[in-house]
């Protein structure tokens, strides 16, 4: 069975592409930081990711989630 630690993940790719351990980790976690990014910002911008999927928000979660931030906002007055 193969190992799905990120680690040695990395390990391998750094190997098998005769690259440093720190330029693979670089572009293994790249994908993972912009999808953070573009959540953080939170313009619910649908991100896809090769092998993995799309991951966006469904319309009706949305308005929920708009709706929730516009009374928490209210909240404080």
């Amino acid at each position: 069975m193969e190992s799905k630690d990120p680690k040695d993940v990395i390990q391998l790719l750094a190997t098998e592409f005769n690259l440093p351990l720190n330029i693979v980790e670089k572009a293994v976690y790249s994908q993972f930081k912009l999808t953070a990014k573009t959540m953080a910002e939170g313009k619910y911008q649908s991100v896809r990711l090769p092998y993995l999927g799309r991951f966006h928000v469904l319309p009706g979660r949305l308005k929920r989630l708009k709706d929730a931030k516009r009374k928490n906002a209210g909240v404080g007055r």
